[in-house]
């Protein structure tokens, strides 16, 4: 698919590199595309494939659009880009902002449906937000298996993204569908126990698994 990554950050270096491994066509939208100090750091990348453009660029590029950006920055430089540019397009939306006292920027209505409100016409799919960038490109790498969440009102971007998942090796039976948009809320609040939980251990590199009650023996 042709992918397009918002944002030059860890998170959309890692993204990047791993669905290019998985032979995607993916562009890194920056807003200095030119600037030498960036292009030198993505050297490795840029000789797999990788190209880097502007963020309209990038969106009109893809198939669909990543937003890795910082959440307390996402709808500005998406409004930048235009809703015209990103209708019918799948968003997956895996930011979560915090601010300066290391609180939520989204602690009522979460950015995940920010983005869908004011974009209607964008299929928006919250994931990846509940780990760190590591885990997210190798979740065979815990000692096993977890689960990665999915928000949004759309299946059928549901399903693209659920492709992609697959392609980072998440395997379908660690995929949980929650429900729309604003099933986002619980994503990125969970930020906050992932922070406490890292501190508590030292390792950003964890995850978490959905547990099932134990299944019972039907009455004779």
């Amino acid at each position: 698919m042709r992918i397009g990554i918002l944002g030059t950050g860890n998170v959309g270096q890692a993204l990047a590199a791993a669905w290019l491994r998985a032979g995607h066509d993916v562009v890194l939208g920056s807003r200095r595309p030119g600037d030498e100090e960036l292009l030198a750091g993505l050297k490795g990348l840029l000789q797999t494939g990788l190209r880097v453009d502007d963020p309209a660029g990038a969106a009109a590029h893809a198939e669909v659009l990543v937003n890795a950006t910082p959440g307390t920055a996402s709808v500005a430089l998406l409004s930048s880009i235009g809703a015209p540019a990103l209708a019918g397009k799948v968003l997956l939306d895996v930011a979560v902002g915090f601010l300066e006292d290391e609180s939520l920027s989204h602690q009522v209505v979460s950015l995940g449906e920010e983005i869908q409100r004011a974009f209607p016409d964008t299929r928006v799919v919250k994931s990846l937000c509940t780990i760190d960038r590591a885990v997210m490109v190798a979740p065979e790498s815990l000692d096993g298996p977890s689960t990665v969440f999915l928000s949004g009102e759309d299946a059928e971007a549901k399903q693209v993204v659920a492709g992609l998942l697959a392609d980072l090796g998440w395997p379908a039976e660690s995929l949980l569908d929650l429900g729309g948009i604003v099933t986002a809320r619980g994503q990125e609040h969970f930020a906050l126990l992932f922070i406490g939980i890292a501190l508590s251990t030292g390792s950003f590199e964890f995850n978490i698994r959905f547990v099932p009650p134990a299944a019972r023996a039907e009455a004779s």
